[in-house]
């Protein structure tokens, strides 16, 4: 059953919408008529972003509120892939939900990255059991495949919606998310640009393994392509789609190694291609060869950076984004929400081979430290 008062999230909702929803942009920028989302520095007031990040870093604070019952989270996210960032988030989120003192109990509706209809039985099976959840997190297998399914549940009376994974809220959403929570694949891509160029030079040839088509990869891999071809005169001569899987990152790399053995750099999109990927380069004795990026910082990943297999990757301080849930969560049930940005963005560096053990490790530790240090087991 529902245990928070429905009056207390309905003006909740009310106040969210009030606030953004109707409101947007808060600041407009030129471009705004090429884009079909707002960017985060155009829906969050001033200081907003940057004093959640400060609490999500600080000690837990306790939820001064009072709970007879245990509050209803549903998650629904691509938590079956290879990629931990899910896992790693439910924990975190959870962890400081226990350290705020706010007593929880979750439904994990899982599924792959490709499974996009899965996604969507799992948003109307919620819908129809709104009276069930109080909150729902949202994880899209691709967000404009799902913008219906969290318009839908964003609209729905005496449910909070929150969106993981993406920090582009869309403009033609008729009901915005109380918030949205990621790292931003822009950001990480232009990281990744300045140090692969100071770390490789100029007129670079290399391949890619891409994801989907869709925002997400028109950023991680679009925005670093854009990037490397204007400041450094790099040439990509392949891009496979190998929409986020193991499967097609080894796929994409076994094609580029046999078809394009000019290209020395390989960029993936995400952990689960940048493992296939290495695999594949293992598999042909050319792991050394190749200058191989993954994308998120993982457990997996890092692994393969001691491993030598990997060579660099923008790294998220991973935790931020479960933490910073749990904080918002806190705010809603103290009435505090309009304290929140709409888009809250965690940390991101760039972790690499010529890092000391030390360094990563301390990386690592920082990223991890809710849901522990190492791979996790799947």
């Amino acid at each position: 059953m529902k245990v928070i008062s429905k009056l207390a999230f309905a003006a909740t909702l009310l106040a969210t919408t009030a606030a953004f929803g109707q409101g947007l942009p808060l600041k407009a920028l030129p471009d705004d008529g090429d884009r079909d989302h707002w960017l985060p520095q155009q829906v969050n007031k001033d200081g907003a972003l940057e004093a959640l990040q400060k609490v999500t870093g600080e000690k837990a604070v306790k939820f001064t509120g009072t709970q007879d019952e245990p509050l209803q989270i549903a998650l629904v996210y691509p938590s079956a892939d290879v990629s931990d960032f899910w896992a790693r988030n439910y924990l975190a989120m959870t962890k400081r939900l226990d350290e705020l003192g706010i007593k929880y109990e979750t439904r994990e509706f899982a599924s792959r990255q490709i499974e996009h209809a899965l996604q969507s039985t799992y948003a109307n099976q919620i819908f129809q059991d709104k009276d069930l959840y109080d909150i729902v997190i949202f994880g899209p297998s691709e967000l404009a495949t799902q913008a219906d399914n969290i318009d839908k549940l964003s609209g729905t009376d005496d449910l909070t919606t929150f969106v993981w994974a993406f920090h582009t809220p869309l403009k033609y959403l008729k009901n915005q998310p109380a918030a949205w929570f990621d790292f931003s694949s822009a950001y990480g891509a232009l990281k990744m640009c300045d140090y692969m160029l100071e770390r490789l030079g100029k007129d670079v040839t290399y391949a890619m393994n891409r994801g989907i088509p869709g925002i997400t990869d028109n950023q991680r891999s679009g925005d670093f392509k854009d990037c490397v071809a204007e400041k450094g005169n790099w040439n990509p001569v392949y891009e496979h789609y190998g929409e986020y899987q193991r499967e097609g990152g080894f796929t994409g790399t076994s094609l580029i190694l046999q078809a394009y053995p000019e290209a020395k750099v390989i960029h993936n999109a995400n952990t689960a291609m940048a493992m296939g990927s290495v695999e594949a380069q293992v598999s042909s004795g050319k792991e050394k060869e190749i200058f191989s990026t993954g994308w998120g910082g993982t457990g997996l990943e890092l692994d393969a950076i001691r491993r030598g297999e990997l060579d660099a990757t923008p790294m998220r301080m991973g935790d931020d984004v479960g933490a910073a849930t749990a904080e918002a969560i806190r705010a809603h049930l103290e009435g505090r929400e309009d304290e929140l940005p709409l888009v809250f963005l965690g940390r991101i560096t760039i972790a690499h081979d010529e890092m000391s053990a030390e360094e990563l490790d301390a990386l690592e530790k920082e990223a991890f430290r809710f849901s522990g240090v190492g791979a996790l087991q799947r």
